[in-house]
């Protein structure tokens, strides 16, 4: 068969490019997982605008409709008004505490 002589200044070289591969395959990875990290918030935070906006939109139609029809009672006036305000209160207050921490380093919680 043929024999293979490597000079030590080879095995070295060939080592250090071992090295390197695995070192840009790591990196690659964490990179990748940190973009997968940074999306998942990024959609929550849309989905949480869209909840708002369709949250904005109906209370803006059943107050809209209330108080334009006109044989509407003044009890109905003031659940078309006070009831929103109360639904919309809680979720701002919701939205705006921060219940938990998603950071991870490591890949640990």
């Amino acid at each position: 068969m043929n024999d293979l002589n490597l000079t030590p200044t080879q095995l070295l070289a060939a080592l250090a490019v071992l090295v390197l591969l695995l070192w840009v395959w790591r990196a690659s990875a964490r990179r990748a997982k940190a973009a997968a990290d940074a999306a998942r918030s990024g959609a929550r935070l849309l989905s949480l605008t869209g909840r708002v906006v369709a949250g904005a939109g109906l209370i803006a139609g059943v107050q809209w409709l209330a108080l334009t029809y006109p044989g509407a009672h003044w009890a109905l006036r003031v659940a078309a008004l006070g009831l929103p305000a109360l639904f919309s209160s809680y979720t701002l207050t919701r939205s705006l505490t921060v219940t938990t921490v998603d950071v991870r380093r490591g890949g640990r919680r």
